[in-house]
């Protein structure tokens, strides 16, 4: 079978159920693992985001949200010579990956229709049950399952500890402006012990005030900004935020319980890892209980 990915996290999950020799396509997000940076690019963004500031991001979306100009580009020729049997995309957000409009384009674009299998996942558990569909539909239903069992067993061990608190956390996704961390994020804070703050699982990302994030007083704030790493992150948090006397004044900020975290590899995106992601929140959140779970170098750090 030949397989275009849409969206950085079937990349690596096609990968992990070993099937990375089927893919003949993938988008420019497409780092993970190595071998994906191999791969023809079927998918470009309109501007180069390593560039720019948050706010200078922002500034860039709404604009060609306004104009209905694209963020994402097709390439013809890639997609033509690709000649899949199967595209996967995703259907959860229009500005962090290649979305249903792409996916679309592709199509008019393609001489002989391929398969389509657009996941949209909002919580940890659609993340489980798309690693189960993307299996079935490559032909990989057994590694998947064996995955699938993994990931669960990961998640358990972290859900069946009894907390005698559970600390506030405040997950940003944005810092300007500031977005909520929606989604899967508030049921990572969940299974990871702890009180998610201002947003739900499963709604979607929204703008909110640095008045909701001092009524909300939470006892933890986890900087994630979209597709940021924990370098980057904490760059933006202290540009952004240093100066400011009332973030600086929260409780989380003063207590020294101020992260930053590689959203990038483990909470932007509906991807298997994001339970590496729960297991990040979970050293943060209850140090003295998760010690022992590994996290790579990098992958979370105090601001």
């Amino acid at each position: 079978m030949r397989i275009v990915s849409f969206l950085p996290s079937a990349t690596e999950l096609v990968f992990e159920l070993g099937a990375g020799d089927d893919l003949v396509g993938v988008t420019h997000e497409c780092l993970y693992p190595e071998q994906a940076r191999q791969k023809p690019r079927v998918i470009s963004s309109v501007f180069d985001p390593e560039t720019m500031t948050s706010r200078q991001i922002d500034d860039k979306i709404t604009e060609l949200a306004k104009t209905g100009a694209p963020i994402f580009l097709v390439h013809e020729d890639n997609i033509k010579n690709a000649k899949p049997d199967l595209i996967i995309g995703q259907g959860t957000c229009a500005v962090c990956s290649a979305y249903t409009n792409e996916v679309n384009r592709a199509l008019e674009i393609l001489e002989k229709r391929p398969q389509v299998e657009v996941i949209d996942p909002h919580n940890i558990d659609d993340i489980i049950s798309s690693v189960s569909a993307i299996a079935k539909k490559i032909g990989r239903e057994s590694q998947g399952k064996a995955l699938v069992e993994s990931l669960q067993k990961r998640i358990n061990h972290i859900k069946e500890q009894s907390h005698a608190t559970r600390p506030k956390v405040l997950c940003i996704e944005w810092i300007e402006p500031f977005f909520t961390s929606g989604h899967w994020v508030p049921q990572m804070v969940q299974i990871a012990g702890g009180t998610n703050l201002i947003s739900n699982t499963g709604e979607h990302s929204r703008k909110m005030t640095l008045d909701e994030v001092v009524s909300a007083d939470p006892d933890i704030i986890i900087m994630m900004p979209c597709g940021f790493d924990t370098k980057r992150a904490i760059s933006e948090c202290t540009s952004n935020l240093q100066k400011n006397p009332r973030w600086q004044n929260l409780r989380a900020v003063k207590s020294g319980n101020l992260y930053a975290v590689d959203a990038n590899s483990y909470f932007s995106k509906p991807s298997i890892r994001t339970i590496t992601g729960i297991e990040i929140l979970s050293k943060i959140i209850h140090p003295e209980k998760f010690a022992e779970l590994v996290t790579s170098d990098g992958a979370f750090a105090k601001i």
